[in-house]
C-alpha cells in the first residue's frame, strides 16, 4: 500500500495508540508510517468489547444471585481467568476455583482478600461490594 494510503480511521483506540503500518514511498521503498485505525478493525473491536461487557455484566447478576462471589466480576472486568488470577496472586487454580463460591469467599482472610485486591487493581471493601472506580 502506498503511504498516502494507510488507513486513519479514528478509533476508541486511536486516541490512546498507533498502530505501525508497512507501506512503500514515491520511490518504492519499503518504509514504517502510523495508522489511527482502520474500519474494518475498528468493528472488529468493538464487536469484541460488547462481547465483554455482555460478560461482565453476567457475573454481576450471577453474584447479584448469589451463585458467584464478586471475585466473578472483577475476573471478568479485569480479563482475567483463573489461569492469570492464580499467576498474579500465587494461589492454586483449584483454590481460586472455590474462593468462587459466595460462601467461601465470605469466610476468606483479610490476608488472602488483600492479594485478590492487589492483583484486580482494587480495595479490599470495593472488591466485596462489587464497587469499580474507573480513573
Amino acid at each position: 500500500m502506498k503511504k498516502d494510503a494507510i488507513p486513519q480511521d479514528l478509533s476508541s483506540l486511536g486516541r490512546i495508540t498507533k498502530e505501525l503500518c508497512y507501506a512503500t514511498d514515491d520511490s518504492g521503498k519499503y518504509i514504517t508510517e502510523l495508522s489511527k485505525g482502520w474500519e474494518v478493525k475498528i468493528k472488529a473491536l468493538d464487536v469484541a468489547w460488547e462481547d465483554i461487557q455482555r460478560r461482565i455484566e453476567s457475573a454481576r447478576e450471577q453474584v447479584l444471585k448469589n451463585h458467584a462471589s464478586p471475585l466473578l466480576f472483577f475476573m471478568e472486568c479485569r480479563l482475567m481467568d483463573i489461569n492469570i488470577l492464580a499467576d498474579y496472586t500465587g494461589f492454586w487454580k483449584w483454590q481460586i476455583k472455590r474462593h468462587l463460591k459466595p460462601g467461601v469467599f465470605n469466610a476468606l482472610s483479610n490476608k488472602t482478600l488483600m492479594k485478590y485486591a492487589a492483583a484486580l487493581d482494587v480495595k479490599v471493601e470495593d472488591l466485596k461490594s462489587m464497587t469499580v472506580h474507573e480513573d
